[in-house]
């Protein structure tokens, strides 16, 4: 038998939940890793200590996303049908370093304002900063809409205002499922994202939104309203292209930091990838020999991608040739949630404390490196992971 490699094990093993993991999100300075869990809580741990810095029950129903709101502030999304914007907590030098000496529910962060919205389909926000701390215009939040979750809705923050009402509205695309639920022929909105792309691609430089379905499919969606412009039941939005490569409805969906291509996986052994930058051929079958996938990555270069399956298992790939890059083996129940921290030379948010002495340039390149994963075992793992700068 030819020589096989053990698998690697994980670098850190996180046990600061007790019930399953759904979410996961890295600091842009890769100082603070957030994870949420199956009963409303939301943790923020320090990659430094590797111990929380805050603890807290952000909902009342599973955490469906978390996210940095900018520099100061907290998103935090639920099934309990709300969007809750909290302070962020300020860490010391002294609590990064070792965490907090003790976290109770009065410590939570202070929270901001709320937003009612619809969670009937398990479906995340998508949010959408300005692009510099100095930009004036407003964050966008994307989420299903209110009514309907075959559509989507894009609200600006802090204010609150619906600016988009609807989108993916068309008289002709209305039916009834099966079971006699009215709704679209695509089903429900399973994930989204939206995005400002480069004035060469299809979306011109304008807004764009590009949704996975029920039924398996993806949708690009342009808007072609004025900037600022408000629009109700999908007008001012137009459909770029539709793709269905799955059988089974997405289960998750990926897309590169640069919005130029994303990626779903789903019951089957399927990846689809999308080319939002061109019209032609928008959709592209890569099969695997592993059916089962619940989640999905993309690391901020847009070379490497990581699989979560059913089995708790974690299947990197390149995504040019989606050879397999390697298996990492650890959850033992199905891995829910994955994201990758931001390459150390491209590290330059403004969160950083000066004090950094306490970590050499090569642990922060390697911190760069980490693949952080979580599952239904409850448990949030860091991996190290190397460079693949010439298998990918």
């Amino acid at each position: 038998m030819p020589f096989m490699e053990a698998p690697p094990s994980p670098l850190h093993v996180l046990r600061t939940h007790k019930d399953p993991v759904n979410t996961l999100f890295c600091s842009c300075d890769n100082e603070r890793i957030y994870s949420g869990d199956a009963k409303g809580r939301v943790v923020i741990s320090s990659t430094r200590s590797l111990r929380p810095i805050a603890d807290w029950l952000a909902h009342t129903d599973a955490i469906l996303g978390v996210e940095e709101l900018g520099e100061h502030q907290i998103i935090t999304h639920g099934r309990d049908n709300k969007i809750y914007v909290w302070e962020r907590p300020v860490e010391s030098v002294a609590i990064r370093q070792v965490g907090a000496a003790t976290l109770t529910e009065s410590s939570a962060p202070t929270l901001c304002y709320s937003m009612d919205v619809n969670a009937l389909n398990y479906c995340r926000f998508s949010l959408l900063l300005p692009l510099s701390n100095s930009d004036t215009t407003s964050a966008l939040l994307a989420v299903p809409n209110l009514v309907e979750s075959s559509l989507a809705d894009v609200w600006t923050l802090p204010s609150r205002q619906r600016l988009h009402a609807a989108i993916g509205d068309s008289q002709h695309a209305s039916s009834k499922f099966s079971d006699g639920r009215a709704g679209h022929k695509t089903g429900i909105i399973m994930a989204m994202r939206l995005f400002r792309s480069p004035s060469t691609s299809v979306v011109n430089g304008a807004l764009g939104l590009v949704c996975a379905y029920e039924d398996g499919g993806v949708i690009l969606y342009r808007c072609i309203a004025p900037e600022g412009t408000q629009t109700i039941e999908g007008r001012g939005w137009e459909v770029v292209w539709r793709s269905k490569l799955h059988v089974e409805s997405v289960m998750a969906m990926a897309v590169t930091k640069d919005a130029s291509f994303a990626l779903t996986v789903s019951a089957d052994n399927l990846i689809g990838k999308y080319d939002l930058v061109k019209t032609a051929s928008p959709g592209t079958v890569f099969r695997t020999k592993h059916p089962g996938n619940g989640a999905i990555a993309i690391r901020d270069d847009g070379r490497v991608c990581a699989v979560g399956g059913w089995d708790g298992k974690v299947r990197l790939y390149s995504t040019k040739t989606f050879k397999s890059l390697g298996t990492l083996v650890h959850h033992k129940q199905a891995c829910q949630a994955l994201t990758f921290t931001s390459p150390s030379d491209v590290v330059s948010c403004d969160i950083v404390d000066d004090d950094e002495e306490d970590m050499t340039p090569q642990e922060k390149l390697q911190r760069g490196r980490w693949l952080v994963t979580a599952g239904k075992d409850a448990r949030v793992s860091i991996w190290a992971l190397m460079s693949f700068e010439k298998r990918s």
